[in-house]
């Protein structure tokens, strides 16, 4: 296999039985990445083009979708509130930058598909499903873990940082992003490793396999490397994991669902030791310190989140007893109950990524209010919790 480097953004690439494949890295809210896609189809006239894309964002991007495609409770029910939150917070910083260049996420990509369907030229969408994504970065992440990746993508969906089209453009340089990407690793390695890693692994072997003689893929800048690593890879025969691993979620291992009643377990034996030290009614007594912490701290955090007033009373009534059971979640009540008493409308949906870029949009967009509430009573009663072992310690 050989590899050309055109420019910064631009590869050529030759297999051994002379197929051709131009790999185009782009900024996804870049004017100059659509532009740039549209000038080498025309001028390569290419048999496939390849897209960084999945079916369901195509569909999400293409067609507009009506609120009846999406039960707000049934998310929750499903124990994917978190994930719909991390999705949101990520589009929203993409639509933000987007704002800032006059180019919404994903345009060069839909330019690509566009100027497919014109011309007549065999279409493939190469990506991995983005909730798969998610789901197997969220089931290989810590609980630590998933509240640093929730605070980045969400201190970043309301950062009133600008960047310039130049410093965008020069986020597509190669080692740039090599840089970023190293801190990544350091930080968060299996986030990394699923968003970065293995779609790469995927995006290669999806452009790799797709028919035609004179190919044009179309990926994200920073996937560039992996992906021609990957080609690499592929035609020597070498050992890749296989599109249909990456597509699987892993399930939960047997040790992180034993952890996950560690915090319960502990609970439960303070206050026995507490009763078997001081008798039933010290026993009590802690037992209520313990219902009082756990219950404020989630009323607390309802409250700033200004849920409705019977969801914030019923989420600090219920905390404590749903702190003590792992399969369920304050926040998941928390979420089902405010999509109850305030019914999402049409309009919530259809102004969800407008209102997800600004901290009054949270509060306003019933959809949004729904993740605000799930996500500040789990944070609310997860403080409770903590707070709360000390003073049944000291009590014993």
């Amino acid at each position: 296999m050989q590899v050309e480097r055109i420019s910064d953004t631009y590869h050529r690439i030759v297999f051994s039985d002379g197929n051709e494949l131009f790999l185009i890295g782009t900024a996804h809210v870049s004017k100059d990445s659509v532009a740039e896609v549209a000038s080498i189809i025309d001028q390569e006239s290419p048999d496939r083009i390849c897209v960084e894309l999945d079916e369901g964002r195509l569909a999400s991007k293409t067609r507009k979708q009506s609120w009846e495609d999406m039960d707000i409770r049934k998310v929750f029910k499903e124990g994917k509130g978190f994930l719909l939150l991390a999705n949101t917070a990520l589009a929203s910083f993409q639509r933000k930058l987007g704002a800032q260049t006059g180019a919404n996420p994903g345009d060069e990509l839909l330019g690509a598909v566009k100027l497919a369907e014109e011309k007549g030229i065999p279409l493939s969408l190469c990506d991995r499903n983005i909730q798969t994504t998610f789901r197997r970065a969220w089931a290989r992440s810590s609980l630590w873990k998933k509240c640093k990746l929730l605070a980045t993508l969400i201190s970043a969906a309301f950062s009133d940082e600008k960047i310039s089209p130049e410093e965008l453009e020069d986020l597509k340089k190669q080692e740039t992003l090599e840089g970023m990407l190293n801190e990544v690793a350091k930080e968060l390695p299996s986030i990394k490793e699923v968003l970065i890693d293995e779609r790469d692994i995927y995006l290669a072997s999806k452009i790799y396999a797709a028919p035609g003689h004179k190919k044009i893929a179309v990926i994200g800048a920073g996937h560039t490397n992996g992906v021609i690593s990957t080609l690499g890879k592929l035609e020597s025969g070498s050992a890749v994991k296989s599109v249909e691993e990456l597509d699987t979620v892993p399930k939960g291992s047997g040790i992180g669902k034993a952890a996950s009643y560690i915090i319960p377990t502990l609970i439960v034996l303070l206050l026995v030791i507490g009763i078997a030290a001081n008798g039933w009614d010290q026993g009590l007594r802690t037992f209520l310190y313990w219902i009082a912490v756990n219950a404020g701290g989630t009323l607390i955090a309802s409250i700033i989140a200004a849920a409705h007033p019977l969801n914030a009373l019923c989420c600090a009534i219920t905390a404590p007893f749903f702190a003590l059971n792992p399969v369920l979640g304050v926040g998941m009540l928390g979420g089902i109950l405010e999509a109850t008493f305030r019914k999402p409308k049409v309009r919530d949906f259809e102004r969800l990524n407008d209102d997800a870029m600004r901290i009054r949009g949270w509060y306003g967009n019933r959809i949004l209010h729904c993740l605000l509430v799930f996500f500040l009573s789990s944070v609310g009663s997860m403080l409770g919790t903590f707070v709360a072992f000390p003073l049944l310690i000291s009590r014993i």
